[in-house]
């Protein structure tokens, strides 16, 4: 279903506030992932204040980006606001990586990387086994959150085989396509495309359907997500385009900042440690594209 402005308003105006509890909650915790939490605020508002059913699953694989997914929980009332200050402290439900014995409301723990599709992928049998109806109307989607560093796992190509051997048409991979990981560029640290290929033809060529998307553009974002969900022959994937550290213009498009909160150490081309937090909640203050 196509969104009214009034949803795509609300939707960036939750997305803006997602970040501002990311770098808040990243801050009192001084330890944490920044760059792709901020990157994925758009596309995670836009699924939990738009697309998510509510029987359908979210599994995040590249759980390092944890504080996105607090954030949008708390934003949406499943969790408590004030609980966000708790991240990754000694006895929070909150934990590093999402964690389901601390947080049961989550699908699944994570923080390997490369396992969340194979997790996504099991469920996703499980409801083709259980549902008459799965090839044409399933009873719910299942989303799986993954990174494109992550790509670098041979196990999460075992699992996108095997999704399109089982024609899963209930399954919808999101790659954050960011183009870095804690070592640097991806295409420096592992290419993901083949010489002459891309990303995209990539997945193509294991049998899904691919999209490639704005991952900041609500819009596309939903518009992509509707396609998936009635595209009923083969399993889904939408590859994001997004900028690591969105909104924070110090952190924006720098791999520095994969695993680093602000205000805990200077980094070249940022502002003194003691002002990084005061300068990113400016910066977020204002108006995002």
């Amino acid at each position: 279903m196509s969104l009214t402005e009034t949803q795509v308003s609300l939707i960036k105006t939750k997305a803006k506030e997602i970040r501002i509890s990311i770098v808040k909650m990243l801050a009192e915790a001084r330890s944490g992932h920044s760059a792709g939490a901020l990157g994925m605020a758009d596309i995670f508002s836009a699924l939990y204040f738009g697309a998510l059913g509510e029987k359908d699953k979210l599994i995040l694989s590249n759980g390092h980006i944890c504080p996105v997914l607090y954030a949008s929980l708390a934003e949406s009332g499943a969790i408590p606001k004030e609980e966000l200050m708790t991240l990754r402290k000694f006895g929070s439900k909150l934990q590093g990586h999402p964690h389901r014995e601390f947080l049961p409301i989550l699908e699944t723990s994570s923080g390997p990387l490369g396992s969340g599709l194979s997790q996504a992928v099991g469920m996703a049998i499980a409801d083709k086994m259980d549902d008459k109806n799965y090839s044409k109307l399933p009873k719910r989607f299942i989303y799986c959150l993954m990174s494109d560093g992550e790509l670098d796992e041979g196990q999460s190509w075992e699992a996108v085989m095997l999704g399109a051997k089982e024609k899963l048409v209930n399954l919808i991979a999101i790659i954050d396509r960011n183009n870095i990981q804690i070592g640097g560029d991806t295409e420096t640290v592992m290419p993901l495309s083949p010489v002459g290929a891309t990303l995209f033809d990539k997945w193509k060529a294991f049998d899904w359907y691919v999209q490639e998307i704005d991952g900041h553009n609500i819009e596309a974002i939903n518009s992509a997500i509707m396609k998936a969900q009635t595209n009923l022959a083969r399993p889904s994937v939408i590859i994001a385009h997004t900028i690591p550290g969105k909104g924070v213009s110090y952190m924006e498009g720098r791999y520095e900042w994969h695993g680093i909160p602000p205000g805990i150490q200077n980094v070249k081309g940022a502002p003194e440690k003691e002002k990084q937090l005061e300068v990113a909640l400016q910066n977020l203050s204002e108006n995002l594209s």
